[in-house]
């Protein structure tokens, strides 16, 4: 039965949909590119950001922004949680409970990290890449410090037996805090996870949905996303990999039905490979709505 348009009912149920798909607010992108977000807990969103107006050659993003203050971030390498093989995504995400999961960066063919690792404020055995001037950190060690952030190593320090931040994993970094791209333009072309920081201190997680450029998404977050501060770039290829829990998945789709974005962490031709290292992102408290 259809309800009269001025029912409590229906002025309920509005609400509720224009609350967790709420688009960004006018100035935030670029024009005609803002983001339509569903925010299922406070301090998180996700959804979908199509750069093509701005940048033809960079795809479609599922796009997390995260709030640090009510997020935890967590980083998790395979040997030290005793597993014999480096696990997938999603069974990364089935033992953790984390909320998002998405791979932590580079490493060689023995499952060895490629680069500084750090969880609960010890190394996990990975050494400092000395070309790779981007480091991911979080919790810090003093109460001081920013919850999360990126470190640009050619500028910022990092004590690797005093680290100031108990969570940290090193990779390229892809945009600096000045707005220069810092990869080369090879051409070479793969799915792509970055990692990014706002100018309000809260965290990006990017996945592209196509192969594209490390050197066409650097630019186009300069030139299309001003919000961001800087960003590095976790892994490409097959490695390339994120995942939201069911059961967050499935409270957004009670409130709201399916959205775009679940389809699209799938996409690409590749399925789902092991990853020896991860980093897995939870509420401080149980903030999911009901």
């Amino acid at each position: 039965m259809k309800l009269p348009r001025t029912s409590k009912y229906a002025r309920l149920v509005v609400g509720i949909c224009f609350a967790w798909s709420m688009p960004a607010s006018f100035g935030d992108l670029a024009s005609g590119e803002a983001i339509l977000w569903d925010r299922p807990a406070d301090g998180l969103a996700i959804g979908v950001w199509d750069p093509s107006q701005s940048c033809g050659d960079v795809p479609p993003l599922v796009v997390s922004e995260i709030d640090p203050v009510h997020y935890r971030i967590s980083v998790h390498y395979f040997r030290n949680e005793t597993i014999a093989e480096p696990p997938d995504i999603h069974e990364w995400q089935r033992r953790t409970g984390h909320d998002l999961v998405f791979n932590a960066g580079l490493f060689r063919e023995n499952f060895s990290y490629l680069g500084l690792l750090y969880a609960k404020g010890k190394s996990l055995g990975g050494k400092r890449h000395t070309s790779w001037m981007g480091l991911f950190v979080a919790e810090p060690s003093q109460a001081s410090a920013s919850r999360a952030g990126i470190l640009d190593l050619s500028i910022d320090s990092f004590n690797e037996e005093r680290p100031p931040y108990t969570e940290a994993a090193q990779s390229l970094m892809l945009l600096d805090r000045t707005g220069k791209v810092r990869v080369n333009q090879t051409g070479k072309q793969a799915q792509q996870t970055i990692v990014a920081e706002l100018q309000n201190g809260h965290i990006l997680i990017m996945k592209t949905t196509e192969a594209a450029t490390l050197h066409a998404i650097g630019r186009c977050l300069h030139e299309a996303y001003p919000q961001i501060r800087q960003a590095m770039a976790m892994d490409g290829g097959s490695s390339s990999d994120l995942s939201v829990s069911p059961a967050l998945q499935q409270a957004i789709e009670r409130a709201a039905g399916a959205r775009p974005w679940m389809t699209l962490l799938n996409a690409g031709p590749t399925g789902h490979i092991g990853l020896p290292a991860v980093i897995g992102i939870s509420p401080r408290h149980n903030r999911i709505r009901p």
